[in-house]
């Protein structure tokens, strides 16, 4: 049954204009939508994503959501000069370098937004 069902991601906000901003101007997503209490941005292939504001934006410990793309070290680039700062890791299981890992079949770089949700952008690796 609900494999069947459309998957949309849900991203928490504490400031809402202020991370419309970011996903807006920095990530180049173009003007969200406005929806009830927040906004929706479309994405490719009919994914899309719906902001609302919360007080417990920012707590999630994990990766919100991951953008698929074709070329990583392109879009991380592009993203830098954008002013989108990228985390680097550096542990016994994981080493950034440029701020891209590399590992498991997939090359993958991750981001804060301006509401502390880790966001990333991946790509598979043809193995």
């Amino acid at each position: 049954m609900l494999k069947s069902a459309p998957l949309y991601a849900y991203v928490p906000v504490s400031n809402l204009e202020r991370a419309r901003q970011f996903y807006e101007d920095k990530l180049g997503l173009g003007r969200g939508q406005p929806s009830g209490p927040g906004l929706i941005f479309q994405c490719a292939g009919g994914t899309r994503f719906f902001m609302y504001p919360t007080p417990n934006a920012g707590t999630n410990q994990a990766s919100c959501a991951f953008w698929q793309v074709e070329d990583i070290k392109a879009t991380v680039a592009w993203l830098k000069g954008r002013g989108v700062v990228f985390e680097e890791y550096d542990t016994p299981h994981m080493k950034t370098e440029g701020s891209i890992f590399s590992g498991g079949g997939a090359m993958a770089a991750w981001f804060r937004d301006t509401e502390g949700n880790t966001m990333a952008v991946i790509q598979d690796l043809d193995e």
